[in-house]
């Protein structure tokens, strides 16, 4: 386990906004979690749990204990003829197990390629693009009460998820802590082209396999967002707005170009990024924050920005859309 007080958490979440927390704490197993959920500093002040700090924004020094998990690795828990079943420990970087999967033959996660975070938050927020949620390949979410400190097993249906939403973000949210999730994943995949350009970037290549669909997607997202080293963002800043088809049919006699993906028979999802972008919003900046020049739903810590000056930005876009379309688009990125 490690513990320091007074640490600099600049380099653990992707906007690299200069901040410190009170304390740091690290710990390997869960064993090592139960312990430190019994230690003072965790019971008697605030703490916070971080995966890989891609959908975040601190908003100023954190003024408790940050908490991060360095429970790594990757196990054969089940297999049938068709499906295997893969546990994964929370702090495996997610975008290397897929990198796993796809070099095991097995499908399920490649249309999730590239995605920032680590495996435990990506259970808590349902992270998805290109057609899939990784709620489509969970089978279970192995956690510990924070309050007891007893391992719970959450079953698939028991996550209640939704898009980009879980029970871990809506009624249990703060309670649990993932310290692993169990994946079930195809041995003979069957790709998933049918979103957005995959299917066309997919067609320039040689060879039609998973590590193919997993090389198009990752240079789709490349052309599109920024390298979090290079350029701090924390990906997608906003959710993409689900409204109801008639308010869709009645939008499309304005703007009869406005995209949608259906969901379910009575709403559909309108891209935010197309939403901003004809707002105007693209480049423009606020502070040193500024709205990517090649993804508009991206917000780039372009010049030193402050969290005030990312705030004041994302508060702008929201109103301007809201505006235009009378649509309300919110957040996707925790602000901490």
């Amino acid at each position: 386990m490690f513990i320091q007080e007074n640490f600099s958490i600049q380099e653990l979440h992707t906007f690299h906004i200069p901040v410190k927390t009170r304390w740091f704490a690290e710990y390997e197993s869960i064993e090592e979690l139960k312990v430190l959920l019994q230690m003072d500093i965790v019971k008697n002040n605030l703490f916070f749990h971080i995966g890989g700090g891609s959908n975040l924004l601190f908003t100023k020094d954190y003024p408790g204990v940050i908490i991060h998990s360095k429970i790594r690795f990757i196990e054969t828990v089940g297999e049938t003829s068709d499906e295997i079943f893969i546990e994964v420990g929370s702090g495996i970087v997610w975008d290397d197990f897929v990198a796993w999967c796809v070099d095991h033959g097995y499908g399920g996660a490649e249309n999730l390629s590239y995605i920032p975070g680590e495996v435990g938050a990506s259970a808590i927020q349902n992270i998805g693009a290109y057609g899939a949620e990784v709620k489509d390949i969970i089978e279970r979410v192995e956690t510990v009460d924070i309050k007891t400190g007893k391992s719970r097993i959450f079953t698939i249906s028991e996550c209640k998820y939704g898009y980009r939403s879980s029970i871990f973000k809506q009624s249990l949210k703060g309670k649990y802590i993932v310290t692993s999730v169990v994946f079930r994943l195809n041995k003979k995949p069957v790709l998933n082209l049918d979103y957005g350009n995959i299917r066309e970037a997919f067609e320039n290549m040689p060879e039609k396999n998973l590590r193919s669909l997993r090389e198009a997607i990752i240079s789709i997202r490349k052309k599109k967002l920024p390298e979090p080293d290079e350029l701090g963002s924390a990906g997608s800043f906003f959710m993409n707005p689900v409204i109801s088809l008639d308010k869709y049919v009645a939008l499309k006699q304005t703007y009869p170009d406005m995209p949608y993906y259906p969901m379910g028979s009575d709403r559909v999802k309108i891209p935010a990024a197309w939403l901003i972008d004809r707002c105007g919003w693209k480049g423009k900046t606020v502070g040193g924050a500024a709205v990517y020049d090649k993804q508009c739903l991206v917000i780039v810590n372009k010049n030193e920005a402050t969290s005030e000056d990312v705030i004041k930005l994302s508060q702008m876009i929201q109103e301007s859309v809201s505006d235009k379309y009378g649509i309300s688009i919110q957040p996707e990125v925790n602000f901490i």
